[in-house]
C-alpha cells in the first residue's frame, strides 16, 4: 500500500478510540474483524513492537506508514 490517503483510512479505522495512535488491543480487534481471530493481545504486542519506531508501546500514523512504505 503506497497510497498515503488509504493508509490513513486503515489506520483511522484501526484506531477505534480515535486519539490518533493504535495499541495492540486496537490492533488485535482489526486482525479478527479481518478474520484472524488466533491473534492473542500478546501477538499484538509483539507485532506493535517490531514497528514502533519510539518505542513507546503503540503506533502513531507516522510509524504505520512507515512501515507500510517499506
Amino acid at each position: 500500500m503506497a497510497n498515503i490517503d488509504e493508509a490513513r483510512k486503515q489506520f483511522e479505522r484501526i484506531d477505534t478510540d480515535g486519539d490518533g495512535f493504535i495499541t495492540a488491543a486496537e490492533f488485535k480487534t482489526a486482525l479478527a474483524q479481518a478474520g484472524d481471530w488466533n491473534v492473542t493481545e500478546s501477538v499484538a504486542e509483539v507485532i506493535i513492537k517490531t514497528r514502533d519506531l519510539d518505542g513507546d508501546k503503540v503506533l502513531s500514523f507516522d510509524e504505520f506508514w512507515t512501515h507500510l512504505s517499506k
